[in-house]
């Protein structure tokens, strides 16, 4: 199974994580862990993670994205998710974290919705 493969860009003061492959417990989560936590501490408190490539992801994954998503929100910052495949989407739905992310299916107005 693939690992993670994350490509960054930038649109204004938004960062935009392109995600492609797994995010599983092991590397994947890991290296999305690092790219996060690297970016907040650099001041980057914008970040709209693009699931679009993402095939899988575990509990260790979900996991993860939560913990990623508290530690931004507590320094001031945001993460949203962007273009959520329907697997993905399923389980964010059925452990009720859907409620919990902003999610988007178009990039423009994802990024609109960053305060």
């Amino acid at each position: 199974m693939a690992e993670l493969d994350v490509k960054q860009r930038q649109a204004g003061d938004v960062t935009i994580l392109d995600c492609s492959g797994s995010i599983r417990m092991g590397d994947g989560a890991v290296s999305l862990r690092n790219v996060i936590r690297g970016l907040n501490e650099h001041g980057s408190k914008k970040i709209l993670l693009n699931l679009h490539e993402v095939k899988n992801v575990d509990s260790s994954g979900i996991g993860e994205l939560i913990a990623n998503y508290t530690t931004l929100s507590r320094d001031g910052g945001q993460l949203k998710l962007l273009k959520l495949t329907d697997k993905i989407r399923d389980l964010l739905v059925i452990t009720k974290l859907l409620t919990v992310f902003d999610a988007y299916d178009e990039e423009a107005e994802a990024l609109n919705s960053f305060k």
